[in-house]
C-alpha cells in the first residue's frame, strides 16, 4: 500500500515538473514569437507562436494569426482558424481582425475561408464586450472602442484613464492639426502635455515623441534624456538615434563622443534584415565610426553590445498592435 502511494507520489510530481517545463517552454515561445513580430520577421514568428498557441494562450493565438496574415499578405484559412480560436476566449483584437475580414486582401483575390461567425457578427460581439470593459474602468478597452467606432471621445476617455498609447495617439493628433485651440501655443502646450504622459507611462513611442518636441524647444538636457530613455527600452529609433549622436551625427546635440559605444549599438541594430529600413539607415553611417576607432576598440565594442543586449529588452519598431 505504502509503495502504491509512494509510486502515485512520484507520478504526479513527475507530470507537475513536466508540466510546468511545458508550461515554461510554451511561455518562452510567445515572447520569442512577439519579438520576431515587433522586428518585423513574421515568417521567424510563426514556429514560435504556433508552439505558444497550441496551449491555448489567446495573445499567441491573435500574434499567430498576425504572423501568418502578414507572411502571406492576407487572411488565410490558418490565419482565421488562429484568430476565432482566441476571439471565443475573449480577446477583442481578433474580433477586429475577424470583423474586418471582408476588407483583407483575401476578398480581392477571392480566397477568403468562411469562418463561425460573419465580420458583422464579430463587430457586434466585439462593441458589445469591449464597451462592458471600458464601462467597467478598462483604459485599454476605452482605447478599443475608438477604434471601433472611430469616436474621437473614446480616444480622449483612454488617454485621460492613462492608457499610454491612447496619450501618445492623442498628443500626435494635435500635433497634426486636429482640435480646436485658442492659440498655436496652446495646441503645443496640450500636445507636450500628453506626450509627456505618454513617456511617463512607459510608452517608447511617447519617448521619442516628447524627445521630438523638446528638441524644437531647445531643451537639449531633455532630449538627451528621453531619446537615452527611448534606445534603453530597445525602440529602434531610440537606439538608432542614440547611437548616431554618439558618432557626432548631428554634432548639436550636446552627446560626447563615444565611438566604442555607437559602433556597438549601431552592430546590434543590423540583426533587423526583416524590414523597416534600420539596417539600411546603419550601413550608411557604420563605416564611418569604423573608421574613427582601431580593431581593439572594435573588440571592446563587440563585448559592449553582448552586454547590452543581456541587460535590455529586445530591439523592437514597437508596431500598433492593430497595425495593418
Amino acid at each position: 500500500m505504502k509503495t502504491r502511494l509512494l509510486l502515485t507520489l512520484l507520478l504526479l510530481l513527475f507530470s507537475s515538473y513536466i508540466f510546468a517545463q511545458a508550461t515554461f517552454g510554451q511561455l518562452t515561445a510567445k515572447e520569442q514569437g512577439i519579438t520576431f513580430i515587433n522586428q518585423y520577421k513574421s515568417s521567424s514568428a510563426i514556429p514560435f507562436l504556433k508552439l505558444a498557441a497550441e496551449a491555448g494562450a489567446p495573445e499567441a493565438q491573435y500574434y499567430l494569426g498576425e504572423a501568418l496574415r502578414k507572411s502571406n499578405r492576407y487572411i488565410t484559412a490558418e490565419a482565421l482558424h488562429a484568430y476565432e480560436a482566441s476571439a471565443l476566449q475573449g480577446d477583442i483584437y481578433s474580433m477586429i481582425r475577424l470583423a474586418t475580414a471582408d476588407s483583407d486582401l483575401c476578398a480581392a483575390i477571392k480566397k477568403c475561408s468562411k469562418g463561425s461567425k460573419s465580420p458583422d457578427d464579430w463587430m457586434r460581439t466585439a462593441k458589445e464586450l469591449a464597451k462592458k470593459e471600458a464601462d467597467e474602468g478598462s483604459s485599454e478597452s476605452m482605447y478599443l472602442m475608438y477604434e471601433l467606432s472611430g469616436e474621437k471621445f473614446w480616444l480622449e476617455k483612454s488617454a485621460t484613464n492613462g492608457f499610454a498609447l491612447a496619450q501618445f495617439l492623442l498628443a500626435t493628433k494635435y500635433l497634426e492639426g486636429e482640435g480646436l485651440f485658442l492659440s498655436s501655443s496652446s495646441r503645443t502646450e496640450k500636445a507636450e502635455h500628453w506626450m509627456r504622459a505618454s513617456a511617463q507611462g512607459g510608452y517608447p513611442r511617447g519617448m521619442m515623441g516628447l524627445a521630438a518636441i523638446l528638441i524644437e524647444k531647445k531643451d537639449l538636457e531633455g532630449f538627451r534624456l528621453w531619446n537615452e530613455k527611448a534606445a534603453n527600452s530597445g525602440y529602434v529609433e531610440g537606439v538608432f538615434g542614440y547611437a548616431s549622436y554618439l558618432a557626432g551625427e548631428p554634432s548639436n546635440y550636446g552627446y560626447s563622443l563615444d565611438f566604442v559605444k555607437s559602433y556597438a549599438l549601431l552592430s546590434l541594430l543590423l540583426e533587423l534584415d526583416g524590414g523597416g529600413g534600420a539596417r539600411r539607415d546603419v550601413e550608411d553611417i557604420l563605416p564611418n565610426v569604423v573608421e574613427k576607432i582601431t580593431p581593439e576598440q572594435i573588440q571592446t565594442a563587440e563585448k559592449l553590445a553582448h552586454e547590452w543586449k543581456a541587460t535590455h529588452p529586445p530591439l523592437s519598431f514597437f508596431p500598433f498592435k492593430l497595425s495593418r
